[in-house]
């Protein structure tokens, strides 16, 4: 057999095995974090601390994750394009992970470092599957 046809015959055969495979399987529901819930708290006309929480194996970049599509989506509501993150703290209640977070929502982009704009980020909660409300 030609070197050329051996090798061809070898990837076929790699191929073949590789499509043998299991196939990865996503984790079953009850091992996925699961969204809470959001309560909304207005500071003042342009500060809202939002609560939220998560059960299962949530971690604190899921809670994070989580109060920034709140954040984004209350902006948006209230006809601002951006957010900004103030402050973040997490603890545990039980078996529920919980994030108190605090941010500034405005018409145009604020100072700092951790600004959201706020449509974008509603569109990539989406995506991620992330309730914003």
């Amino acid at each position: 057999m030609p070197a050329g046809a051996a090798a061809a015959k070898a990837g076929a055969a790699a191929l073949l095995l590789g499509a043998c495979q299991p196939l990865a399987m996503s984790p079953p529901p009850e091992r996925l974090p699961r969204h809470e819930g959001v309560e909304t708290r207005l500071i003042d006309d342009d500060i809202v601390n939002l609560i939220v929480r998560m059960s299962g194996p949530a971690t604190e970049g899921d809670l994070i994750a989580y109060s920034r599509c709140a954040a984004a989506q209350y902006a948006v509501i209230r006809g601002y394009g951006f957010a900004r993150h103030v402050r973040t703290n997490v603890k545990v209640e039980g078996s529920v992970r919980v994030a108190d977070a605090v941010y500034t929502v405005s018409p145009t982009l604020p100072r700092g470092l951790q600004t959201i704009d706020a449509e974008v980020t509603v569109a990539d909660c989406a995506e991620l599957g992330i309730p914003t409300v």
